[in-house]
C-alpha cells in the first residue's frame, strides 16, 4: 500500500533535535546522546546506579528480585524523563523507535535480545490502555525484537492504582497478583529465556511482580529490560 504523500515528505525532511534543538538532526542529536546517554555502573539484578566495581546493590543481596539480570539504557532524568513523558502521555508513539535504539545501543542489551527465547512487554490494565491508546512497553519490544515479541503471553489481570505516591512497601502490595500467564498457553514458557521489556523502572515492583508470573510459569531465565531507571535510593 502506497502511503500518502505528505507521510513520504514528512518521512524526507530534515528533523531538529528534541533536546538542543540542532537543525537538521535525528529525533535526539549525536552529541546530545553522548552527552545525556553514557552508560554507568548498574546493579547486575535491578539496574540501580551503583559505584564502580559494584556487580549488585546491598537490596538485591539481602532480598534477591525474581530477575536474573536487569538493564536499563538511561537514567530517568533530564532530558529523557520529559520525552518518555510525551510518549507515553501525549500520544507520540513515533518516539518507539528512537527509544529502542537507545536501548539497544546499551550494555548487555543486544546480547540479551539475541540469546532470548521470547520478548514480553509488561501489560497494561484495559482501563489503562484505553487512557493512553497504545502500550508503551509493547511498542518499545516491537521495534527492539519484532519475531520474538509476543504481546498476548504476559496477561494483566487487575487494574492497579498509580504507584506514584506509594512507599516500596505499597508498590509491592500494590502490584501483587496484577499479572498472570495465559493459562492455555502457559507451557510455552517452561525452559525458556524470556526478556520483559518496559518503559520506566522506578522501585521495580511492576517489573518484580511480572518476572514472578514468568517465573512461577516455568521459565528458565528472567531478564528484565527497560529504557529508563530512576534512582531511588
Amino acid at each position: 500500500m502506497r502511503r500518502p504523500l505528505f507521510e513520504g515528505l514528512a518521512a524526507a525532511l530534515p528533523g531538529q533535535c528534541a533536546v538542543c534543538k540542532a537543525w537538521p538532526a535525528e529525533p535526539v542529536c549525536e552529541a546530545c546522546v553522548a552527552r545525556f546517554a553514557q552508560p554507568q555502573p548498574r546493579c547486575r539484578r535491578c539496574a540501580l546506579p551503583v559505584g564502580p566495581g559494584v556487580n549488585e546493590c546491598g537490596r538485591c543481596l539481602q532480598s534477591p528480585p525474581p530477575l536474573d539480570a536487569c538493564h536499563a539504557a538511561l537514567p530517568y532524568d533530564y532530558p529523557w524523563s520529559a520525552l518518555i513523558t510525551q510518549y507515553k502521555f501525549g500520544g507520540q508513539a513515533g518516539w518507539a523507535r528512537t527509544f529502542a535504539t537507545l536501548m539497544r545501543s546499551a550494555p548487555w542489551v543486544e546480547p540479551a535480545l539475541e540469546s532470548c527465547d521470547l520478548v514480553l512487554p509488561v501489560p497494561l490494565s484495559t482501563q489503562r490502555l484505553a487512557e493512553r491508546g497504545f502500550n508503551q512497553a509493547l511498542l518499545l519490544a516491537r521495534a527492539l525484537a519484532p519475531q520474538k515479541t509476543d504481546a498476548g503471553l504476559l496477561l494483566r489481570v487487575r487494574h492497579t492504582l498509580a504507584q506514584t505516591d506509594l512507599d516500596l512497601k505499597g508498590r509491592l502490595k500494590n502490584v501483587e497478583g496484577a499479572f498472570a500467564v495465559e493459562p492455555l498457553r502457559a507451557a510455552g514458557l517452561r525452559g525458556r529465556n524470556v526478556v520483559l521489556v518496559d518503559d520506566v523502572m522506578t522501585s521495580g515492583a511492576s517489573l518484580f511482580a511480572a518476572a514472578l508470573a514468568v517465573r512461577q510459569a516455568g521459565a528458565a531465565n528472567v531478564t528484565g529490560l527497560v529504557l529508563a531507571r530512576t534512582d531511588d535510593r
